[in-house]
């Protein structure tokens, strides 16, 4: 092989991201899959890499034996002498072969192999590349929709947005740019798929990662997030330096830290609320604005009996039960809201869901 194979692999790996071992494997492989095509499956045949050649050699190897029974795998002693005098019997014998002899049909077979081996160097890289990116965002342009799915065009990959982690009210056309969270990397025929969600908590508590340097920093902690997505959302937040306001870090300037989130997430609302230790004092912020008379809490059940006066119950409840909605699922306890006349009277408070079918 005349050509010098080192400056292809250099080459080649520099454009495509592949270590060289990966492409020197392929090329041995592409070849001793020739040769076999060649010379037969029969034959014990080795390809190895001769770095400073710049070439790959074929060896077809032999045993020394006595009296020879097959000639595709064995050598005679006599024989062997000749190409080796310290041959000695059951030795393996490697003999050179000329990779000239190789016709058009052998070269594509290398051909072929090369390729593969190389997309599926690719499609590892990627791979490795993106899993490593679980839990983090993404950006990509819209590219197709298939079956209400968002295919989106990442550049070495390619990412699905499901129907089912699309906001609602959210419209995207081909060509515009999208951001997603990853939440998985699937290993599919035609490459990895990278699947991403704009409606995951966690989508959220990330946009404020990167708008608010306190967060990044770890100095302000989001301890948790819940969403509607499109209409509401509640993040829980405490601050590691008591001269760090958590709730002002976020909020920012004339609110200008919140309103890029809120700006990315097409207008969702954000409650921003203070994270306590104490169950009962948590609950309350996360009602907030509403004001809360007390908590009656029942740890058996994991509920909370959550008093309000008469004239706070529709913002403690929200638009459709959702402001109680969010902070069930923020703080991980289910709450029934009562005013002061059913505490007097003895009526039994509404859940949310109660509260929603009431509504509906």
């Amino acid at each position: 092989m005349s050509l010098n194979l080192g400056h292809i692999i250099e080459q080649v790996g520099k454009d495509k991201g592949i270590d060289k071992h990966v492409l020197v494997d392929a090329l041995e492989s592409a070849m001793l899959k020739a040769a076999e095509k060649r010379f037969g499956q029969n034959k014990v045949i080795e390809a190895h890499y001769q770095e400073e050649a710049g070439e790959i050699e074929l060896f077809l190897f032999k045993t020394v034996v006595e009296d020879v029974k097959d000639t595709d795998t064995e050598i005679s002693i006599e024989d062997a002498a000749q190409l080796d005098p310290e041959a000695v019997l059951g030795d393996s014998l490697g003999v050179k072969l000329d990779s000239k002899e190789f016709g058009r049909i052998d070269a594509q077979t290398a051909k072929q192999i090369i390729i593969q081996k190389v997309r599926e160097a690719e499609r590892n890289i990627v791979f490795t590349e993106y899993s490593s990116k679980k839990g983090e965002i993404i950006t990509g342009i819209v590219q197709r929709f298939e079956k209400g799915d968002i295919i989106v065009d990442l550049g070495r990959a390619e990412a699905i947005l499901p129907k089912k982690e699309q906001v609602r009210r959210e419209g995207y056309k081909p060509g515009e740019r999208i951001r997603g969270i990853v939440l998985d990397v699937k290993t599919e025929a035609k490459g990895p798929q990278v699947v991403i969600s704009r409606t995951h908590p966690g989508f959220l508590m990330k946009l404020f990662q990167m708008e608010v340097p306190e967060v990044y920093e770890g100095i302000v902690e989001i301890k948790g997030a819940a969403r509607e997505p499109g209409d509401r959302a509640k993040i829980a937040v405490v601050s590691h330096n008591s001269d760090v306001d958590p709730v002002g870090a976020c909020v920012g300037v004339k609110g200008s830290r919140v309103q890029a989130v809120v700006q990315e997430l097409k207008g969702e609302k954000i409650d921003i609320v203070h994270w306590a230790d104490d169950h009962a004092v948590f609950v309350k912020n996360t009602l907030s604005p509403a004001q809360i008379s007390r908590v009656i809490m029942d740890d058996t059940d994991h509920t909370m009996e959550v008093i309000v006066p008469d004239d706070q119950l529709s913002l403690a409840i929200g638009k459709r039960g959702q402001n109680v909605r969010l902070a069930a699922k923020l703080t991980g306890w289910k709450i029934d809201i009562r005013t002061e006349s059913d505490v007097k009277s003895g009526r039994e408070g509404l859940s949310p869901d109660e509260v929603l079918r009431k509504e509906m």
